[in-house]
């Protein structure tokens, strides 16, 4: 597993071991996968696991969520997984966290049924996912808003820079570091090194703040203007190479 320390890597792959049902693959996101964990970030392990098919034709359903958070060896663990018909609901749904989820580089468990997922993903990426990252921007800008703290800043540019890549590119990619090469936003440098150290709680005074509203408002607009020009598809290729996966899955 790429770019996590060998205990954390430990600690997400223990986490996956010890799941009740069997992994088509786990992840880590959060602010690891981003590229600005700081020493005591938790670890984000997502993922999709597959209910068996007594739990998905009886009477009696299985866990389509699972959900915990809890310490493992010194460390935070957030786990949440989605059985396989539900994520891969939330797939064609414009869903950018899935969308992320299962193309994350920092895996935990994997094979090929991962790999084949992974492919299908890639065609199921519309221009429409754009609203997902300018929704997701609202929210967060809401907070900084309110609170003037450096860390619902620093996610804000994350999901704005990864939806103009994703526009512009059909890849997603979220790594700020990796999305502001291409920004060169010299803002971004130093918002990624106060989380790293530890004070992304910190907060700005007004008129920085009021600067960095209107470089956000720069980019919402550039995000905007890309889903209209995109080359991405109104719906996803896809949906019925999904559709036969799932059926693939069920019955093997």
């Amino acid at each position: 597993m790429s770019e996590l320390p060998d205990h954390l890597a430990a600690v997400a792959g223990a986490e996956a071991a010890a799941h009740d049902y069997p992994l088509l693959f786990a992840t880590v996101s959060g602010a690891h996968l981003y590229g600005f964990a700081s020493a005591d970030s938790d670890i984000d392990v997502r993922g999709c696991h597959l209910l068996p098919i007594a739990d998905v034709v009886g009477l009696w359903n299985g866990r389509e969520t699972i959900e915990s958070s809890h310490v493992r060896d010194g460390v935070e663990v957030d786990l949440v997984t989605h059985d396989a018909a539900k994520f891969f609901s939330m797939l064609l749904k414009r869903n950018g966290y899935v969308l992320e989820q299962v193309l994350s580089p920092l895996r935990v468990r994997t094979g090929p049924p991962h790999e084949e997922l992974c492919d299908i993903a890639r065609g199921c990426v519309t221009r429409h996912h754009a609203y997902h990252y300018l929704g997701f921007a609202r929210s967060t800008r809401k907070l900084f808003a309110k609170t003037r703290q450096r860390k619902p800043l620093l996610y804000t540019y994350r999901v704005l820079l990864t939806g103009l890549h994703l526009m512009r590119s059909g890849e997603v990619e979220t790594n700020l570091e990796r999305l502001n090469e291409d920004a060169g936003l010299s803002t971004i440098r130093d918002l990624i090194e106060a989380k790293r150290s530890g004070e992304e709680h910190g907060t700005l005074g007004d008129a920085d703040g009021t600067a960095f509203e209107a470089e956000l408002d720069r980019l919402t607009a550039e995000l905007e203007a890309a889903k209209e020009s995109s080359s991405l598809p109104e719906r996803a290729a896809a949906a019925d190479r999904l559709h036969d996966f799932l059926v693939r899955l069920r019955l093997s």
